[in-house]
């Protein structure tokens, strides 16, 4: 499940590098062209529009990676209410020894038995 995690966190990162990419290519392409009596309003403008692309790049970016977050956080609550309800369910069905062996609720668990201590010297 992490590894799935991770390779969809990877491919959305490869995916942002290859847009960051073009966006790269495309600001090139806007300055390489100038010549070197283009005054300096025309290349305010060409900034300008590459500051704007940039944004408009990046907001793309922000909303899909809103969208893909939307969706997961939707994909675990579900899944919370599965859990809640499977839970419910066995204890209604528990013994009482069964329900008697389990934690209270908000403590922490019991620690857990450790092997026997070491040696000393």
């Amino acid at each position: 499940m992490q590894t799935k995690l991770i390779n969809g966190s990877y491919a959305s990162i490869m995916n942002k590098q290859d847009l960051l990419r073009e966006v790269v290519v495309k600001y090139i392409d806007y300055f390489y062209p100038v010549a070197s009596g283009t005054s300096a309003v025309a290349i305010d403008n060409k900034i300008e529009q590459a500051m704007d692309l940039v944004k408009s790049h990046l907001m793309f970016a922000v909303r899909e990676e809103v969208e893909v977050l939307k969706e997961r956080i939707a994909e675990l609550m579900e899944r919370i209410n599965q859990l809640e309800v499977e839970n419910t369910y066995l204890r209604a069905h528990a013994s009482q020894d069964t329900l008697a062996q389990l934690p209270a609720a908000g403590s922490k668990p019991a620690a857990q038995a450790q092997g026997p201590p070491p040696p000393v010297s």
